[in-house]
């Protein structure tokens, strides 16, 4: 039995070697363990790549429950690692599942560019960015206008309005770049 191997780790020792169209089977795969956990009504709440896991056979697993909630309510814990916080808990107000679809967007950026979208130099700047949703795209590399579409609609300051999860897998970018015929899909 081959042991897994943390996302971060497989990441960053091979990031050259990173074929284009694996970032999007990773965000389809993510969206779809993140639906199963959502009609669970388990909210990870700590969505990072640390907390990734890839499987002997490449398929990604969610790792690290430590500050996961098991609830059909709203929640007003502060609770998560900073680049990847929504801004409804920089701000304090209830959050919901719709914290783990900000993540996911958080994700995408930096699965595209190597580093989270709202980082700073000091912590107070990276609050301030996250809660104005201060999104900026580098200019390289380049990516395409379809891949822009879905990180502006996860990543949107009021969670309602957040990119459903059963959209991101239908997305035009994930379903006309990606191979997700390996994906593990749950139906309720």
């Amino acid at each position: 039995m081959q042991p897994k191997v943390s996302f971060t780790k497989s990441c960053s020792a091979a990031e050259s070697s990173v074929r284009k169209e694996q970032p999007l089977y990773y965000i389809a795969s993510l969206a779809h363990a993140l639906m199963y956990c959502h009609e669970k009504h388990v909210i990870h709440r700590d969505i990072k790549p640390e907390n990734l896991l890839i499987g002997s056979k490449g398929e990604l697993k969610i790792a690290d429950f430590g500050w996961s909630v098991h609830t059909s309510s709203r929640r007003r814990t502060l609770c998560g690692t900073l680049d990847y916080l929504p801004p409804e808990m920089v701000e304090g107000k209830e959050h919901d599942a719709g914290v783990d679809v900000w993540s996911l967007g958080i994700l995408c950026f930096e699965f595209l560019f190597g580093t989270p979208p709202f980082e700073a130099k000091k912590h107070s700047d990276t609050y301030k960015r996250i809660v104005r949703v201060d999104l900026r795209f580098p200019s390289k590399p380049v990516i395409s206008a379809a891949a822009k579409d879905l990180i502006c609609q996860l990543l949107v300051k009021d969670s309602s309005q957040r990119l459903p999860l059963q959209k991101v897998v239908s997305h035009p970018w994930i379903v006309n770049n990606a191979d997700t015929s390996g994906i593990y899909s749950h139906a309720s």
